[in-house]
């Protein structure tokens, strides 16, 4: 991770196995907050910022054109772990920028 400062945003990258793994552990919290069921939820890109953990900043497709903006904080393993979601923002397309909010 050469090119992340902590507590900096990294450039965005192509989403990986990783990347969708958090999203998996985090759909349903998403379903809950945004009250939608998704039958696509699929990681397209993403920014990671070293904290306390991780926090990730991560763009789904949902189907058709729409997109969702997810933050996600990654505990550190001697805290457990856990994925949780902090973040979610709907009505995102495949273009906007992963803008952390």
């Amino acid at each position: 991770m050469a090119d992340v400062i902590c507590g900096g945003w990294s450039e965005t990258k192509t989403a990986d196995e990783q990347i969708q793994k958090i999203c998996d552990n985090v759909k349903n919290q998403v379903e809950k907050e945004t009250h939608e069921n998704y039958v696509e939820f699929h990681a397209v890109e993403y920014r990671s910022q070293v904290v306390a953990g991780a926090n990730y900043l991560i763009k789904v497709h949902v189907g058709g054109t729409s997109y969702l903006h997810l933050m996600v904080w990654q505990r550190l393993p001697c805290d457990g772990g856990q994925d949780a979601l902090t973040g979610v923002q709907q009505h995102h397309h495949k273009d906007d920028p992963l803008v952390p909010f």
